[in-house]
């Protein structure tokens, strides 16, 4: 019988990931392209495709007290709508720095209620603001066969199909808390609850359970040109009225 000899190989032990064929700032380009659960396997091989955060970031590094936004600050939210729940967040980007910096500062989560209610609590945090609808709100609602997209317009809801790229959508959201470039208000509990469960099983495949804010945050930072200020939406309106947009 033969005898079975496994090793792990690294990035170190391959001449040709190795200055001075590749160097250093190469491999760090290499290793940002990698999602979290991809790294030991990638790096050093070690098998680590199974369960683990896929936010590996603390909560102590994104976590901050609530503050009065700027009127200036532009502002967007994603809306993950379902019977069971439906969620809404929100987002602010200061613009000031090089590289923006995102703040989540509201939150809605609420189950089994009709579009109509969600509406009416979306719009009280500010009706003018665009949101990113779960693309599966396109689909029919189970009770009288319309599109759940247009219940929720009929609410005058000014929203946008978002963009559903999932692993993507998770890289770039990754690489924004890593850049530091993703606050939350203390006052977000349900979202840091599912931060917290937010998870790969032992196969890598996502865990479908309470995640919906954690849906959103993903609408947020990947549909493109949802976030603008007050004043910018109503010139757009008024452009649009007139034909000239």
């Amino acid at each position: 019988m033969g005898i079975k000899y496994v090793d792990m190989i690294g990035w170190d032990d391959c001449p040709h990931l190795c200055e001075p064929y590749v160097s250093k700032e190469q491999r760090d380009a290499m290793e940002a392209r990698l999602l979290p659960h991809q790294r030991e396997a990638r790096k050093r091989g070690k098998p680590s495709l199974g369960a683990g955060a896929i936010y590996p970031i603390p909560e102590e590094d994104i976590i901050i007290q609530p503050f009065a936004i700027p009127d200036f600050w532009p502002r967007a939210y994603a809306l993950d709508v379902g019977w069971n729940r439906t969620a809404a967040l929100w987002a602010a980007m200061d613009p000031e720095p090089e590289k923006p910096v995102f703040y989540l500062y509201h939150e809605y989560y609420r189950a089994e209620a009709l579009p109509v209610v969600h509406a009416a609590s979306i719009k009280s945090v500010g009706s003018w603001i665009t949101g990113a609808l779960d693309p599966a709100a396109r689909g029919r609602n189970q009770k009288d066969g319309t599109k759940l997209i247009e219940e929720y317009r009929k609410e005058d809801l000014n929203l946008v199909i978002a963009n559903n790229a999932v692993e993507s959508g998770l890289h770039k959201c990754l690489k924004l808390f890593q850049e530091d470039r993703i606050k939350v208000f203390s006052t977000l509990n349900n979202f840091f609850t599912e931060y917290r469960l937010y998870r790969r099983d032992e196969k890598g495949k996502i865990v479908k359970k309470m995640d919906h804010l954690m849906d959103d945050l993903r609408y947020l930072l990947n549909t493109p040109n949802i976030f603008k200020t007050q004043q910018i939406k109503e010139a757009h309106d008024r452009a649009t009225a007139k034909g000239e947009w």
